[in-house]
């Protein structure tokens, strides 16, 4: 639960920063297990925030604060932590490290200017994160490396550190060495490269600092060579490397000034070992974070237009400016309402000021364009569950908004009398299809509100109602997101159960055929009579149903020719078979007979259905299943398992070409039947160790195998 909290604690990061220099926005990304809400916790307690890692002053968790967390034991969701250092507010933005919850891996980096990739050295690191460096290279977002869970029984930090440089890269070179202990296993402090000395934790954190040891001298002058090599190779002092060569000794601080140049332009990727437990490194860490991380003023901002599309000038991270601002993540709050995380890119947010909210739209997943004027009550600072409230957000902060009455997940917050639009935000695609059944019919009217709400805060989460199947289907991520939905549901005070998804087929016939439809029938007085024989021929698949009248004499009165039509479409979406809408024919009406007193429209719908089924005992009618056009993008050594598994799943592979990017990387195109994908979004997972995506997209309908 959400809780309004208005102390001010000697931190300061429950203060309203007025300028954007002294703001860094990082992303805290890994994967699942590596340590990374850990990690920021002991932040936040380092540097004040909070007493010790893991609680708010409440007794609160402050990261994983969410029941579907704790149940899972993992991150489920997006939480921004800000802390001050040095007079510099850091929002660090905790994602999960589970590939299903990649939406909120989306929203982080939407709202961050740099990232922190944070590494075990236990455990090293997976497919998933190694792709997301690259993505991360492809926008040129700084990106520094933490090495984490140092006191882990199997942590190998060199392995670590040697893992990035190989999966990561050029220019991804550590700034401390660790020292261990006199046992040889234990690391209570680190060799710092740049300044030569060491910082000893034997005694907790804060370190002591002091000059190295003389073992220490060789491990340090050998890293150190390379460290200040890879700086001057960044340098804009062109005559740095030649003095370097030539012997002199170069000023610590002006290579400080030159590293942090680097990091911040994205060209340079400091490692440092640190440990949230034992706080080695936290005080490295957070120098880094603080000064070499880009200001948001230095990060590109997304482009902005008027909301009918109208261009607009490029933004800039000014308070003074236009106010433009993005919804990153939305959350329902019991008490609140719903709970928006907002990044301001331009001007500045404030309370009771009216604003206006527009949102893209995603239809097909629930979200339809809208467009609002409101007025926010509060503007609050966000930590974990709780939100303390402050006066304004400038361009550059992040911020939490409540109560807001349209406000959803990628929306645009700007001003008034001038709104904007930001550009959306690519978000993946939900293909892991869930059927849920409500209880009771009162269930049903819970369960529509909760799911509204839930699709307004996750863009990563489909809505459909199956027209076909009757039934309603969550599309999402994988089995993880799946089971925090329905958490989330039932947590509403929904009861509901899910059941196998249903993919909607097609029946057609295979060859020509003749039908008589008779329906003549005496009632009370009152007769029916109505006969009509058509012929049914098939046609090329995706040509729909054609129907024709080639009646001649008035064999059946023309008056009754769209009644027939009416009753063979009628039997056209009930099926001839098992039930299946039956696709793809042309019917022709060729004869019949009518009584001039007993005939009527309902007796000549009847003949025309009657005549229809007729027709398919002699048709040899099949069931169609649904195909899909699906490219699946793996790292190439999975390429192998991919067709293999493809195989068993009876698809057509159309061929394999590698992706345009230069990451090592194949697409592998094939037809496979929807039957066969229902679970293939966990599978793929399993398969590639999250390596692996894929998309797809209706194909057309083929005959489904006998069973």
């Amino acid at each position: 639960m959400a809780q309004k909290n208005h102390d001010r604690s000697g931190s300061g990061a429950g203060t309203a920063v007025t300028d954007p220099d002294r703001i860094r926005n990082v992303v805290v990304v890994g994967h699942s297990g590596s340590g990374k809400t850990t990690l920021v916790e002991a932040l936040l307690a380092a540097s004040g925030v909070i007493g010790r890692a893991g609680t708010v002053p409440d007794g609160t968790t402050v990261c994983d604060h969410d029941p579907a967390a704790v149940r899972q034991q993992r991150s489920v969701a997006l939480t921004c932590a800000p802390l001050v250092h040095r007079e510099v507010k850091v929002n660090l933005l905790d994602t999960p490290g589970y590939a299903d919850f990649v939406g909120e891996l989306r929203a982080g980096l939407r709202a961050a200017d740099a990232a922190l990739f944070v590494v075990s050295a236990a455990d090293g690191m997976d497919a998933a994160t190694a792709a997301l460096w690259e993505e991360c290279a492809a926008v040129e977002m700084p990106r520094a490396v933490a090495i984490s869970r140092l006191d882990h029984p199997r942590a190998d930090v060199d392995e670590a550190v040697a893992l990035c440089q190989r999966v990561f890269g050029d220019n991804v070179l550590p700034l401390h060495l660790p020292m261990l202990a006199d046992d040889g296993v234990q690391i209570i402090g680190l060799l710092d490269l740049l300044a030569c000395q060491v910082l000893d934790y034997s005694a907790g954190h804060p370190p002591q600092v002091r000059p190295p040891d003389p073992e220490h001298l060789p491990a340090i002058t050998e890293a150190r060579n390379e460290l200040v090599e890879g700086i001057i190779a960044e340098s804009e002092d062109e005559t740095l490397l030649d003095r370097y060569l030539g012997g002199e000794q170069l000023d610590p601080k002006m290579l400080v000034d030159d590293l942090e140049t680097a990091v911040a332009r994205g060209h340079f990727y400091p490692v440092l070992p640190v440990c949230a437990h034992t706080g080695v490194g936290l005080d490295a860490l957070l120098w880094l974070l603080t000064a070499a991380f880009p200001t948001p003023a230095e990060h590109p901002l997304p482009a902005v237009t008027g909301v009918d599309g109208s261009p607009r000038p490029p933004l800039r991270c000014d308070p003074a400016g236009p106010l433009v601002a993005e919804v990153v993540r939305t959350t329902v709050d019991r008490h609140l309402g719903r709970v928006s995380l907002v990044r301001v890119f331009s001007g500045t947010l404030s309370p009771d000021r009216r604003v206006h909210v527009a949102g893209h739209g995603l239809a097909d997943r629930g979200h339809p364009d809208h467009d609002a004027d409101e007025r926010l009550a509060h503007v609050y600072r966000p930590l974990g569950a709780q939100l303390q409230e402050v006066p304004f957000c400038v361009a550059g902060d992040i911020c939490a908004i409540a109560k807001s009455g349209s406000a959803e997940t990628g929306d645009t917050i700007s001003a008034a009398d001038d709104p904007l639009l930001v550009e959306p935000w690519q978000m993946p695609e939900p293909l892991l299809p869930v059927a849920v059944v409500a209880a009771s019919r009162a269930d049903e009217d819970t369960l529509s509100r909760n799911l509204g709400r839930l699709v307004a805060g996750d863009p990563t989460l489909r809505l459909e109602r199956n027209a076909e199947t009757q039934q309603l289907v969550l599309w999402c991520m994988g089995e993880a997101h799946a089971d925090v939905v329905l958490d989330r549901l039932r947590g509403g005070g929904v009861e509901l159960t899910t059941e196998p998804v249903r993919v909607p087929l097609r029946e057609t016939f295979t060859v020509a055929a003749r039908g008589h439809g008779r329906h003549v029938k005496q009632s009370g007085g009152h007769g029916q009579y109505a006969v009509c024989d058509i012929e049914v021929e098939p046609l090329p698949p995706g040509s729909g149903v054609e129907f024709v009248d080639r009646v001649v004499g008035g064999a059946v009165p023309h008056q009754y020719i769209p009644s027939v039509e009416k009753g063979i479409r009628a039997q056209l979406s009930r099926g001839v078979v098992a039930g299946h809408p039956v696709v793809d024919l042309r019917i022709t009406l060729v004869d019949g007979k009518a009584h001039p007193v007993d005939s009527s429209d309902a007796a000549f719908q009847t003949a025309g259905a009657l005549a229809l089924r007729d027709a398919a005992t002699t048709g040899r009618p099949v069931l169609l299943e649904p195909v899909d056009d699906v490219a699946v993008t793996v790292p190439n050594g999975f390429v192998g398992a991919v067709l293999g598994d493809l195989a068993g799943r009876r698809a057509k592979v159309l061929g394999t070409t590698p992706t345009d990017d230069d990451t090592d990387r194949t697409v592998v195109r094939a037809e496979v039947p929807a039957t066969e994908l229902l679970r293939y979004a966990v599978e793929l997972r399993s398969m590639t160790s999250g390596a692996g995506t894929f998309s797809r997209a209706f194909a057309h309908y083929e005959p489904a195998p006998a069973s």
